[in-house]
Parts: structure tokens; C-alpha cells; sequence
């Protein structure tokens, strides 16, 4: 199959696998490897504290006999104010799910193939800044017709990212940083035509 280029290049049209790009969309793996990935990018700290996690509690609070009081090790028994919690609440995405690597490229085979077939995938001869100015990088995407999109190149150059860092929804990344979640999120994808090798090679 074939994939258009954005204006400024020289070409119209490019020959792209139709295994990666024109795959029949599996839309419940899809869901599957999105939800997935946003529950893997939480952090998963949240979670009550049990009498270990609990700060404090080291040193015993009284002799074990002789006071009349009950035996206690620790401030921080369970049932002291300040204490532990007996059974404490955990995160659920403390344990990250995992996905297989043939259901992942899978997945992301499906998204490139849903997004191509709605013609929001673009080819670019090179994705390139000569300098650092925003205004440079918003005289390419005006001559381009794009006012948002996801930038796919070989390695984002010092240049390329501080003049498109400042953009609102405009998001530059290397294809090893490819991710379900950002490719289903813009509307306009445009790759360097460099990576287009890599990316089949990588989904492959």
C-alpha cells in the first residue's frame, strides 16, 4: 500500500508494507494494550501503611514488666494512635500487568493500520530545524497545513526539540519511543521517511 507525503516533500507517495500498515484492525487488543499501558504509567504508590512501613516505632515503649501497663514493642502497633493499619489498602497497578511481545506489535500494527486507512498517517523526506526558534517550527507546520500532530523521526535533534517544545499539541519522538496512547491521540501522524524501515523492521 501507499502512504502520502506532506507538502514540502519532494515525493507524493511512498511504497509501505501492507503488513504493518494495512493489517485488519483488531479493536479489542487495541483496547486491551491501551489500557494496559495507562495503568502500567501510573506510579502505583498510592497505599496506606502497615506497622513496618510506618516511621518510628524502633524503640520499645516501656519495660515488659513492672509498670502494670500491657506489654507493647512498638509506638506503632496497630492499635495506637499514629500506628500501622492491620490489613492496608494497595494500589492496584502496584504490580504492573505485562502483555506478550507478538500481542504488542500485534496491537500497535492494528493502530498504524486504523490510522492509515483514515488517512491520518503522513510521510516526510526529513523532519528537520536549523534552528532553535519556535517560529521556524510553525513556518513548517503552516506550510504543511498542520496545526497539531505527533512527529515520528530517527533521534530528535537539540535543535528539533526546543523549537516544538512550546507548541500545544505538538509532540516529537523518536520511533523507539512509540506508544499506543500518543498515536491514538493525535490526528495527524507524520513519520520520517527514514524510520518507515525501522518501524516495519520493529513490528515485524
Amino acid at each position: 500500500m501507499k502512504l502520502p507525503f506532506i507538502k514540502t516533500s519532494k515525493a507524493n507517495e511512498a511504497e509501505v508494507s501492507e503488513k504493518i500498515f494495512g493489517e485488519e484492525v483488531n479493536n479489542d487488543l487495541v483496547a486491551q494494550l491501551v489500557k494496559i499501558y495507562i495503568e502500567n504509567s501510573h506510579p502505583g504508590t498510592k497505599a496506606q501503611k502497615n506497622r513496618s512501613a510506618v516511621r518510628g516505632g524502633g524503640k520499645k515503649p516501656w519495660r515488659q514488666k513492672g509498670t502494670g501497663r500491657a506489654r507493647a514493642g512498638t509506638s506503632r502497633s496497630p492499635i495506637w494512635r499514629g500506628g500501622g493499619v492491620v490489613f492496608p489498602a494497595m494500589s492496584d497497578t502496584s504490580k504492573p500487568k505485562k502483555i506478550n511481545k507478538k500481542m504488542y506489535k500485534s496491537g500497535m500494527r492494528s493502530i498504524l493500520s486504523s490510522l492509515a486507512k483514515e488517512n491520518r498517517i503522513f510521510l516526510a523526506d526529513q523532519i528537520n530545524i536549523e534552528n532553535p526558534k519556535t517560529k521556524d517550527f510553525i513556518d513548517f507546520l503552516n506550510k504543511n497545513d498542520l496545526n497539531e500532530g505527533l512527529f515520528i523521526v530517527d533521534e530528535v535533534s537539540e535543535n528539533l526539540n526546543l523549537a516544538s517544545r512550546n507548541i500545544p499539541n505538538i509532540n516529537v519522538t523518536n520511533f523507539k519511543s512509540l506508544n499506543p496512547v500518543n498515536l491514538l491521540r493525535f490526528n495527524s501522524i507524520v513519520i520520517s521517511e527514514s524510520c518507515i524501515n525501522l518501524i516495519e523492521k520493529e513490528l515485524s
